[in-house]
């Protein structure tokens, strides 16, 4: 019974499925997958009600050492790099017209952000060493692998207080959040890299250094792609990964939005607790996005698996899913009316 509990993250290779559509049609039929997450998902999380039950104590320790749940995310990292292969010739197709370039581009863009940076971030929490590897793959694909660094070893230890980038502030837009938490997430792991070569003895830029080896790998992989399949395909590759960018960092803006910890001591806050961050217990977008809208419990318990976290009472939930939070955070003036108003109905002090 439990082995047939892990079927249900099948639904995520419904995106793959219409990319692949997306990159093999024409017209309005390439913007498939956007619709899939951004029409069709959110009007089904309208109507459906929150599923806040937990795992019990036995489900759990059974569900945390079946590897099906782990060969799921594995299996993302082979795929990612799949369809990128597929995107390059599909984007370079002959007689392609705008709208297809854009729907092609934009399916891409998806994979990305949906797949390719978010199980990254579950990977990136694990303590083996593959899977780590995989994260930093997962990363590449949409350029980003200094998430690893600052994610981890910043985001974490500073969520919810002004020194995190990534945690979004009460009344901010988030267009103004993209620009903040994308350049100051890059300095910051500079900053961190650089702190570590410090402790260990090393120069700065010394080859150890892994933020430097990313700004390599990153290259690399961008001249392999111009190699292979010319200049127009990166730049529509480039634009891919832009998106997955956009689509990580407007996640991390409806997250933490408006969210605080308070100060316990000179640059020191209290424990990060669950009403830290704002879940979403909406079945569709938890299943698409390996349980990520959990979000209060990952940050409580940050190396706890995505098939066995929890819903905390006293989290702060969400309106709805998150992929319909992310289009309501893009209507700043709409967002701020629906969650200011949220957060006096569930007590939550800006």
């Amino acid at each position: 019974m439990n082995r047939f509990r892990a079927l249900k993250y099948l639904l995520v290779f419904t995106l793959p499925a219409l990319v692949y559509v997306s990159f093999n049609s024409y017209g309005w039929l390439t913007f498939a997958p956007m619709l899939e997450v951004f029409v069709l998902i959110p009007l089904l999380e309208l109507f459906m009600k929150p599923d806040t039950e937990n795992l019990s104590k036995a489900e759990e320790e059974m569900v945390k050492e079946d590897k099906i749940y782990d060969w799921l995310v594995y299996l993302m990292v082979p795929m990612v790099f799949i369809f990128i292969y597929l995107f390059c010739n599909a984007i370079l197709e002959p007689g392609l017209s705008t709208l297809d370039i854009v729907g092609r581009t934009t399916a891409m863009g998806l994979i990305c952000g949906a797949i390719g940076i978010n199980v990254g971030h579950e990977l990136g929490h694990r303590n083996k060493r593959y899977e780590q590897f995989f994260a930093k793959c997962l990363l590449l694909s949409s350029m980003y692998m200094h998430f690893f660094i600052e994610h981890n070893r910043g985001h974490h230890k500073n969520v919810s207080t002004p020194e995190d980038p990534a945690s979004a502030r009460y009344g901010e837009w988030v267009f103004t959040f993209w620009v903040r938490s994308i350049v100051m997430s890059y300095i910051s792991a500079w900053r961190l890299e650089f702190d570590r070569m410090k402790k260990i003895g090393l120069a700065r830029f010394s080859l150890k250094n892994e933020m430097l080896q990313f700004q390599i790998i990153q290259l690399a992989f961008v001249g392999i792609i111009y190699s292979f399949f010319g200049l127009i395909a990166m730049l529509y590759f480039m634009c891919a990964a832009l998106m997955g960018i956009l689509l990580l960092e407007t996640v991390n803006y409806i997250e933490h939005y408006g969210l605080q910890r308070k100060p316990v001591g000179e640059k020191r806050y209290e424990r990060v607790m669950p009403h830290h961050s704002w879940n979403s217990n909406h079945p569709v977008g938890r299943l698409m996005l390996f349980e990520l809208s959990r979000h209060s419990d990952h940050h409580y318990l940050a190396n706890r698996k995505y098939q066995i976290l929890r819903n905390h009472e006293e989290a702060p939930s969400m309106p709805t899913g998150y992929p319909g939070m992310m289009v309501l955070a893009l209507f700043p003036p709409l967002w701020f009316t629906v969650m200011h108003r949220h957060m006096k109905n569930v007590k939550i002090s800006a």
